[in-house]
């Protein structure tokens, strides 16, 4: 327990190191609620990265986060930070339906792009910035989709325990309590493309993407619920999704932005066929069966605790009537704070067991900007198929897509 607390207390109040000469200087676009958590905290431990300045719609509120959160530098708009040549990146933590927009402008002002998740409000969207000319010229602006959990150590620990051939059936559901979420707030705002697929599922989807390493080929059900109230019917704040993929496999979503006090981790339950396995001990007439079950806990916030759950179901049975003669379950747990304790091709990966996963994004951000190697990233093309996903799922619901901005 106690190394559990140092760990979190140290992953929100990392150590301040020593910036380089060469250090990449954000500007943030918006001061939001998630800018903390997305660069502010996981900047103070990289020597390579220094939150510069901030602008919002409000000048009052950029000087108060900027006071709060010590950013030398408050500007009076957008576009300001754009301009300002000392400005090497931003980071858009604006609402859903600005992110295109912004991405955009701040892309056409040879800015580097960390951009929240989901990219864009619609596939369409995500389409046109994801080709943007500028981005496939010599020294081109680095786009992210800020998916911080697909970077934790722990997701590619999971991952390593899977064959995506293999699975028949996954189960991932995410919620955060009522109380965080009101009436009022963007998540229920239409205009600004709320809706929990748009703010929760987005991370179930993406998840489901990368245990099946494919696109899915058909949304087979999506039900959604809506407050009803004729101002946030095109809002879901909860929504149940399934579907298809490729190997037949079968994917579940479940998300709710009005869950109930006692908040649970967000969870991935991974079923896979049953293979068989070889074993020369056995006669010629017997045969050894696995069917394997992976379950992670806490696939979104790994950082601040997780467990993975490998359960292995055995069969010795006869091959000519299948008849069981005997079975068993092996069972263990995992965890994976860093590469190191993930293993794999990740090992020689820096990390520390207080890293957040938005650490860890960050850190891989730097190197694709400083041309350095990346052994992960979240590329357009990933990105586009992931907005695709969120689509298929709005117009299964009935609900129809999130507006598209008029902006070009």
């Amino acid at each position: 327990m106690a190394s559990t607390v140092s760990r979190v207390f140290t992953a929100f109040g990392p150590p301040t190191i020593e910036k380089k000469s060469d250090a990449i200087k954000f500007g943030i676009l918006g001061a939001a609620k998630i800018a903390p958590l997305a660069l502010i905290t996981p900047a103070k431990s990289h020597p390579e990265v220094i939150v510069q300045a901030v602008a919002a719609r409000d000048r009052a509120r950029a000087e108060e986060f900027a006071k709060k959160h010590g950013i030398p530098d408050v500007r009076g708009s957008y576009e300001e930070i754009l301009d300002d040549p000392k400005i090497d990146a931003v980071l858009i933590p604006l609402p859903n339906s600005l992110h295109f927009e912004w991405a955009v402008r701040a892309i056409r002002a040879g800015k580097h792009v960390l951009l929240e998740k989901p990219s864009t409000s619609n596939a369409n969207e995500a389409e046109i910035l994801f080709n943007m000319p500028e981005l496939s010229q010599p020294k081109a602006p680095v786009l992210l989709e800020a998916f911080h959990n697909r970077f934790h150590p722990a997701v590619h620990l999971f991952r390593s325990f899977i064959k995506p051939a293999d699975v028949v059936h996954v189960h991932t559901d995410s919620m955060v309590p009522w109380v965080i979420t009101a009436k009022e707030n963007i998540e229920f705002n239409y205009n600004l493309s709320g809706g929990s697929m748009m703010m929760l599922g987005t991370y179930n989807f993406g998840l489901l993407r990368m245990i099946f390493n494919d696109e899915p080929e058909k949304c087979l059900a999506c039900d959604t619920s809506i407050f009803g109230d004729g101002i946030h019917d095109k809002c879901d704040y909860a929504f149940k999704a399934k579907f298809r993929f490729p190997n037949g496999g079968i994917a579940e979503a479940m998300t709710s932005l009005r869950g109930s006090l006692l908040w649970k981790p967000s969870e991935a339950r991974v079923t896979t066929r049953e293979i068989v396995i070889p074993d020369s001990t056995l006669p010629s007439t017997q045969e050894k069966l696995l069917t394997r079950q992976v379950t992670l806990h806490g696939f979104i916030h790994a950082f601040i605790w997780h467990r993975i759950d490998v359960k292995d179901s055995y069969v010795i049975c006869n091959k000519a009537n299948r008849q069981p003669i005997k079975t068993w379950v092996e069972s263990k747990s995992h965890k994976a704070y860093t590469y190191k304790d993930a293993g794999g091709e990740f090992t020689s990966l820096p990390g520390e067991e207080w890293w957040m996963s938005y650490r860890y994004q960050l850190e891989e951000f730097v190197n694709r900007v400083k041309g350095r190697k990346t052994q992960y990233w979240v590329g357009g093309e990933d990105s586009f198929n992931q907005m695709k996903m969120i689509d298929m799922a709005y117009k299964k619901s009935g609900l129809g897509l999130r507006p598209t901005s008029s902006f070009r």
